[in-house]
C-alpha cells in the first residue's frame, strides 16, 4: 500500500477544530498579558510609603520585563497557529518541511503547529547549520 502523502479533509478538519480552539485561548491569554502590562487593572503603588513603593517598583519592573517575554512567545505561537490554519487551507498540513513525510497525529494533537517530523528535529540537533 502506498504511504499516504497529505491528510484527508476529513483529518485536515479535525485539525482545524483543534487550531481554532487552541487559538481563541492563546488570544485571551495574550490580551490578558497585554491588559497587564498596560497596568489597565489600576493597581499602583501611590497610596504606599515611600519606602515601600521603591521595592515595589522594583518587583514591578522586573515582573513587567517577565511578562513582556511571555507576551513575545505567546504571540509567536499565535502567529504559528495563524501559518497552520493557512496550511490546513492549501492542505499541506501535517507534511513535515525537510523530510516531505506525514507528521504522526500525536505530535500535530501535541504541537499543532509543528512543520518538522521528530525525525526532521532530531537531524536539525545533530546539523545546527541546516
Amino acid at each position: 500500500m502506498a504511504e499516504k502523502t497529505r491528510y484527508s479533509d476529513e483529518e485536515l478538519m479535525e485539525f482545524k477544530e483543534l487550531i481554532l480552539h487552541k487559538l481563541d485561548i492563546a488570544k485571551r491569554d495574550y490580551n490578558q498579558m497585554m491588559a497587564a502590562l498596560m497596568n489597565k487593572d489600576g493597581n499602583s503603588v501611590d497610596d504606599t510609603s515611600p519606602t515601600y513603593k521603591v521595592m515595589e517598583e522594583g518587583y514591578a519592573t522586573q515582573s513587567k520585563d517577565e511578562l513582556s517575554i511571555l507576551a513575545a512567545r505567546q504571540q509567536k505561537f499565535i502567529k504559528g497557529l495563524q501559518a497552520a490554519l493557512a496550511r490546513i487551507e492549501s492542505k499541506t498540513y501535517g507534511v513535515c518541511r525537510v523530510t516531505g513525510k506525514l507528521i504522526p497525529k500525536e505530535r500535530l494533537r501535541a504541537v499543532p503547529h509543528a512543520t518538522l517530523s521528530i525525525e526532521a528535529k532530531e537531524m536539525q540537533k545533530r546539523n545546527p547549520l541546516r
